[in-house]
C-alpha cells in the first residue's frame, strides 16, 4: 500500500510538472521575445523614416503623396514588418532618385547663374531663381510655410518649385535671363 502510495504521489507530481511545464511554453510563447521586440522596433522606426523622406519628396516634386504607413501599425510579426520596411524603403529610393534630377536642371543652373546666390535673402526677390513672395505661394507653398522664404531652400527645392511654375508658364517669369540662356 505504501509503495502504491508513493507511485501515485510521484505520477502526480510529474503530472503536475508537465502542466507547470506546458503552461510556462504557453506563456512563453504568447509573450514575444526580447529579440523580437527589439526587431519591431526597429522595423517601425525605419518603415516611419522611409515614409517622411517619401512624402517630404513627393511634397516638393509635386507627385500624389502616398497614404500614410498605417498598415503597419496592426502588423506586429516581424517578417510582415521587414516586408513593410522593403516596400517604403523602395518608394523612397525611386522618390529621391527622381527629385535629384529635375527635367530642366540645365536650364535652371543657366538662369540661376544670371540671378543670385541661391540664399540670397534680399526681398523683394528671394533665392537662387529670384522668386518673388506670390510665386513662392503658388508654387511652393508648403515650402514657404514649412521653411520660410526661398533662401532658406534648398537649391533642389527651388528648382523642383520652377519646374511646377514652369508647366503653365514656361521660362516666362524670368524673361531677360531666359533670353540670355537661349531658352525663350
Amino acid at each position: 500500500m505504501r509503495r502504491s502510495t508513493t507511485i501515485c504521489g510521484l505520477l502526480l507530481a510529474l503530472a503536475g510538472l508537465v502542466t507547470a511545464t506546458a503552461a510556462s511554453a504557453t506563456r512563453t510563447a504568447a509573450r514575444p521575445s526580447v529579440a523580437t521586440r527589439e526587431a519591431v522596433v526597429l522595423y517601425m522606426r525605419d518603415i516611419m523614416r522611409y515614409s517622411r523622406e517619401t512624402r517630404y519628396w513627393q511634397h516638393v516634386i509635386g507627385e500624389r503623396l502616398s497614404p500614410p504607413p498605417s498598415e503597419a501599425r496592426g502588423a506586429l510579426a516581424p517578417t510582415t514588418l521587414r516586408r513593410l520596411d522593403a516596400r517604403w524603403r523602395h518608394r523612397e529610393q525611386a522618390v529621391s532618385r527622381r527629385a535629384q534630377h529635375p527635367p530642366h536642371r540645365r536650364a535652371w543652373m543657366c538662369i540661376h547663374r544670371y540671378e543670385a546666390s541661391w540664399d540670397d535673402p534680399l526681398g523683394p526677390y528671394y533665392g537662387g531663381l529670384q522668386m518673388d513672395l506670390s510665386f513662392q505661394r503658388a508654387y511652393g507653398g508648403w515650402l514657404l510655410r514649412r521653411k520660410g522664404t526661398a533662401d532658406h531652400w534648398t537649391p533642389l527645392e527651388q528648382i523642383w518649385t520652377a519646374e511646377k511654375a514652369f508647366t503653365t508658364r514656361g521660362f516666362y517669369p524670368w524673361p531677360n535671363t531666359a533670353r540670355a540662356c537661349g531658352l525663350l
